[in-house]
């Protein structure tokens, strides 16, 4: 039995989702307990720009996954 996708198609896969899942996490925080107090730590550097990128970066990466497709080595291809 043949399927879609290939063991390093499903590498590619969980890779992307583990840099998604990394860039939710880095845009964890910065929030404050104290609702009449402001905290600009929710203006970081980590949260603003390099956060949404990792996301784009996982996103793209799942992407490629899903379009990967392995050079066919057999000779019997039909």
């Amino acid at each position: 039995m043949k399927t879609t996708f290939g063991k390093q198609n499903y590498m590619i896969l969980i890779a992307g989702i583990a840099l998604v899942i990394l860039g939710y996490v880095l845009m964890i925080g910065g929030g404050s307990d104290d609702p009449n107090k402001f905290n600009p730590a929710i203006f970081d550097t980590q949260r603003i720009t390099i956060a949404p990128i990792v996301c784009l970066i996982g996103f793209v990466t799942v992407i490629a996954a899903i379009m990967w497709r392995p050079k066919n080595t057999s000779t019997d291809a039909k």
